[in-house]
Formats: C-alpha cells, structure tokens, sequence
C-alpha cells in the first residue's frame, strides 16, 4: 500500500526467510566476522579474475541462502539483484548460473535494500511466491573500474572508503519463520555538486538524510519506533555530516541508535581502510549477516537499513560531472525463528 508519495506498507508483511553471506579475507579479519557465513581467505576466490571472483561469490550465497530456505531455485518466482560492474555483469552472468526469471537493478551501493524493496512488494502484491533478492561487490573489481587497477598502489586520501569484498542474498516468501519486512521508502536522486569520487561519504549523507526524514514522515513514526537506524555506505565523514544534516533539520535521531555498515564491518584502528567500508556488498553482508543475527537473538526488534549509493560512472567522473546519489530505506521487524 501506497504511504504519501514514496512509500510502501506492506500488509502481508513478507518474511525473511534465509540469508547467505560471504565474504573475503579483509571482512573476515574485522569485529563481524563471526556473524558471516563463509568467510574467503583469498581475495581470487579460486578464479583467473576478480569480476569472475565476485560472480562467485554471488553464486554461492545464493546457493546458501537456498539450500537454508529448503527450496529450490525452480520454486524461486524472481531474482532481484545487482552490483557495481558496468552492465552488472556479477549478477547477470550469476542469473544465468541460477536460472531464475531476473529482473537486473542498479541504484550502486543502495542496490541491497533497493532489491529488497522490490522482492517484498513482489511477494506483498501477490505477484510471487518467492522472490530472491541478492547483490555483491569486489574490493579489486571496484577499484579498477571506478579509481585505479589494484596493482598501481596509488595513495588513497582519507576520505577515501574501502570497498568491502563480500555477497549478500535474501529469500522472501509470503509466510514462514524469520524477520518480516514491514514498510519501504524509495529514496530521490540527490545530487549536491560534489565532483571527487575519493569523498564518497560527503556526496551520499544528504540523500541519506532525506530518505529517512521521509520515512518517518510519511508513516508517521519517530525515530523512536526503531531500535536502531543504520546507514549503508557513509562511513566517518558521511556519518559526521548526516549528525550534522539532522541536526540542522531539527529531525531527532538522538531518539535512537544511529550507526553505519560501513562503519561496522571494519575496525579502521587495525586495519587500512581510510574512512571505512562501501560497496554494495557492504550494507548487504551487514544487514543480512550481523544485523539480523542480533533480531534473532532478541536484542533488537525494529531495525531501519538505508543504504546508500553514488550513481557516478567512470566517464561521467573523467568528464568532471557531479554525483548524483541515491538512498533505499527498507523496515525490518522481528518475527518467529530465524534460519
């Protein structure tokens, strides 16, 4: 159902019911890596490259999140997934490995909830029995298309943010056990003229701040109504300007616990990863790995994922074009057993 103009309710309250993630060896040596479900010691995965290395990863949290759910992929409706690479090729090569009908998306690091978004209003509408939703991303595929190839070890300023080598996947169905996805606010394009790919953080916390100031406002909750707020992909200095966004706006997020994934999968003391995490791997292996873990053991009950993406390419960022960005709110309440 329809909440002012860019949010969803979903009566049916679709259920969540098995996740897979996996992730490479830098996520697997952060404060999280008890709470994934494969960690990788080797970034290649056992592949001649890094995209075929990420498409992997994919593939195999999808047949996780399968094998948990005990289904099938011939009783999957739909799968729902995307990523970073140009043509998201991750997803789309892995589609083909799955042979289930696909619907390809790309809203960059905000894909995750994005594509949970539209899986559960798939299942809330009646439109499916099971819908999977599922994105990746690779530290060394995203850095060679979007910055410079892994081997020319260029010096990152650090606002820069570290692209988190991981896959997340989610099966939703229409009843069953697990943590049930209640609402979603599709997030606008919003773009505030900044131009450096290395500052990714500064560029997506307004659009941040804006999806959930229009969640709250269009389904009439406090901040409150959730035990914790969570960005996707802000790390330091986007989560610096969002305190400060909400702040100016007067919107009380001190009602709740506001945190960042990318904040959270690295401990940045110990490990070199500049301002923090992102990727679209970042908020999914989070979100679907630790985040839901912590609902399952009771100690949290209402959660609010936002992740965020920059939609820059690398010619619109050669040819000196603004990033415009984009951010995915998607509620999440506790149901019965999670899997």
């Amino acid at each position: 159902m329809l909440k002012g103009h860019q949010s969803w309710l979903f009566e049916n309250r679709p259920v969540i019911l098995s996740t897979g993630t996996i992730v490479g060896p830098d996520e697997g040596k952060g404060p999280l890596n008890e709470d994934f479900d494969i960690v990788h010691g080797d970034l290649t995965i056992g592949q001649k490259t890094w995209e075929k290395a990420e498409k992997a990863l994919l593939e195999e949290a999808a047949q996780l999140a399968l094998a948990k759910a005990g289904l099938t992929d011939g009783q999957i409706q739909f799968y729902v997934g995307g990523d970073l690479m140009n043509q998201i090729i991750s997803n789309t090569f892995a589609a083909r490995t799955l042979n289930i009908p696909y619907l390809g998306i790309f809203g960059a690091c905000s894909t995750s909830m994005e594509g949970l978004a539209l899986a559960a209003q798939l299942v809330d509408s009646g439109a499916a029995n099971y819908v999977m939703a599922g994105t990746c991303s690779h530290n060394c595929t995203a850095e060679k298309q979007f910055r410079y190839p892994t081997e020319y070890g260029s010096q990152k300023p650090p606002t820069a943010q570290y692209t988190v080598t991981g896959a997340g996947v989610a099966v939703l169905g229409k009843s069953g056990d697990g943590p049930v996805v209640t609402a979603a606010t599709i997030g606008r394009v919003v773009d505030m003229g900044i131009t450096d790919p290395f500052n990714m953080g500064a560029a997506m916390a307004p659009a941040a701040v804006d999806t959930i100031q229009t969640h709250c406002r269009e389904l009439n909750r406090d901040p409150s109504y959730y035990d914790l707020i969570v960005t996707g992909d802000l790390a330091t200095v986007g989560t610096s300007i969002a305190r400060e966004l909400f702040q100016k706006h007067q919107f009380p997020i001190e009602q709740t616990t506001y945190s960042d994934c990318g904040l959270m999968i690295f401990d940045r003391e110990t490990q070199t990863v500049q301002a923090g995490g992102s990727g679209c791997g970042c908020s999914a292996t989070v979100t679907y790995g630790h985040l839901l873990k912590r609902m399952a053991k009771g100690e949290l009950k209402r959660i609010l994922v936002v992740a965020t993406g920059a939609l820059l390419s690398p010619i619109s960022f050669q040819q000196g074009e603004s990033i415009p960005c984009i951010a995915h709110a998607v509620s999440i309440e506790s149901g019965g057993l999670y899997v």
